[in-house]
């Protein structure tokens, strides 16, 4: 058995052990599944929707749904952060389809260590034409999108999360990644390190439905 799966085991235990004993009313509990998770659901709920207070917004009522669910939470049926982000996922899906949303902040994720004030701008520039971007990619490719490259999903969760096939989302994967290439042209190879001349960069690819 690999380290990486010892440890997604683990923390699964210890997932269902906090759920457990928050089912009984342990507040210290409710705060260390927040403390463990919070940070990457407000990470999906930014990059879905584009707006901070949204997110947060989301990332509230994500985990006021896992306090209700808490008695009724089986261990080792699935894994917590699997069903929060389900969640979350789902309520941005649902923000999305009645607003259209805004670009996110210039600040958003383009901070760096360099204290160079024109390097600085040159990172907010890039990133906010990146979430641009991905802000104008159909719903259902912007999720899978931001599930694989931002919270570092394997496919297989990913896939689990979307309730779709692991080949329905290698395939919405192709399409957004088609998408963002053509629309961050100028950036592109700046951001893969492939120059936009390079052998494979501009390659025919297989015709693809349409749909979203």
């Amino acid at each position: 058995m690999s380290i990486t799966s010892r440890s997604d085991k683990s923390t699964g235990a210890e997932d269902d052990a906090l759920m457990a004993s928050l089912a009984t009313g342990n507040d210290t509990a409710a705060r260390l599944i927040v403390e463990r998770h919070l940070s990457a659901i407000l990470a999906l709920a930014r990059r879905m929707l584009g707006d901070q207070a949204e997110a947060e917004d989301v990332s509230q009522d994500t985990f006021a749904r896992a306090w209700g669910a808490a008695a009724r939470w089986e261990p080792g049926r699935a894994k917590l952060s699997t069903w929060l982000y389900r969640i979350a996922l789902n309520q941005c899906l649902d923000r999305l389809r009645k607003k259209r949303p805004e670009p996110l902040d210039p600040d958003f994720d383009a901070m760096s260590d360099d204290p160079d004030p024109e390097m600085r701008l040159q990172q907010r520039q890039v990133a906010t034409r990146i979430d641009e971007a991905i802000q104008a990619l159909p719903e259902r490719q912007r999720a899978a999108v931001v599930l694989s490259h931002y919270q570092q999903l394997s496919n297989p969760e990913a896939a689990s999360i979307l309730n779709i096939s692991v080949e329905a989302l290698e395939s919405l994967l192709s399409r957004g990644r088609k998408s963002l290439r053509q629309s961050l042209r100028p950036e592109w190879s700046e951001l893969t390190g492939v120059p936009e001349s390079a052998p494979g960069v501009h390659k025919a690819e297989r015709p693809e439905r349409a749909d979203q």
